[in-house]
């Protein structure tokens, strides 16, 4: 059987799925067809049910669990790695609530983050993540929303952190950050979709057990980034959580399942979030 798969082409993402698209380990009769786009897009595609298996944040995720099954394997949980909030001045939450900000997207985990934190906050300008760092300085927007390897290099360039938004949510809910998780259509045979998850978890399991064997791929689609910017990238967003989101992994989703819905945000939401 073949299914469209869709993942960005940052090093954590790269990372773990190397493996299960170049044939290192057994995929269980499961052809992938990548789909390697940036995470909005992909949030894009799965609102549209559009993609079979895919990265997706879990801002998105709560939005669309009527559809997407989420698969205890190739999270990106954890702490102390969450979206920041960068400037290049700083400012007070009176600043904040009225200024510019430059987004990854409004789906994102990091755009529900930013309502959590400063809920006043209404002028929002997105842009593909990338972009943000340039945007802030070049005046178009007063602050910026940094996801992915930008929290390593911002300061490098003169701006400022404002906040930490993951900090903000551990201190409150006691639990890591659910940033992205891999989701797959509900409409897959459950056989099939048992495989891609054992698929998925090997596949993780190969790239802690042979970095050195996945790292061309990862610097295939990251040539601009230093090495160790682009490792400690890796360090960040992979972790326990992707190998297994364990009870814990589990309960972070569901405590960020509630805050969304808590924030008056509408989506179709099943009991049943997880592949059992």
């Amino acid at each position: 059987m073949r299914y469209t798969l869709g993942f960005s082409p940052c090093p954590n993402d790269t990372f773990i799925f190397d493996a299960m698209i170049h044939g290192k380990i057994d995929t269980e009769g499961i052809e992938f067809e990548v789909i390697m786009e940036d995470v909005e897009a992909l949030n894009n595609r799965a609102a549209a049910a559009s993609i079979h298996i895919t990265k997706l944040s879990y801002h998105a995720f709560a939005q669309l669990a009527n559809h997407y099954v989420l698969l205890d394997a190739g999270s990106a949980l954890g702490n102390n790695c969450g979206p920041l909030l960068i400037a290049k001045k700083t400012m007070d939450e009176a600043d904040i609530q009225d200024a510019k900000i430059a987004i990854p997207g409004p789906m994102t985990t990091a755009n529900f983050l930013l309502k959590y934190a400063f809920p006043k906050a209404k002028h929002k300008i997105p842009m593909v993540f990338s972009a943000i760092e340039d945007a802030v300085l070049e005046g178009k927007a007063d602050a910026g929303l940094i996801i992915h390897e930008n929290r390593f290099t911002y300061a490098q360039k003169g701006l400022v952190k404002l906040a930490d938004l993951g900090e903000i949510w551990e201190q409150r809910t006691q639990m890591p950050i659910p940033l992205g998780g891999i989701v797959a259509l509900r409409t897959i045979p459950a056989v099939d979709l048992h495989k891609i998850n054992r698929v998925m978890r090997r596949s993780v399991e190969y790239a802690f057990a042979n970095p050195r064997d996945v790292m061309p791929f990862v610097r295939t689609h990251a040539q601009t980034m230093e090495d160790a910017v682009m490792q400690a990238h890796i360090n960040l967003y992979v972790s326990h959580f992707t190998v297994n989101l364990g009870a814990i992994g589990r309960e972070a989703v569901r405590t960020m399942f509630e805050a969304v819905h808590m924030e008056g945000i509408e989506g179709d939401v099943e009991k049943n979030i997880f592949l059992n």
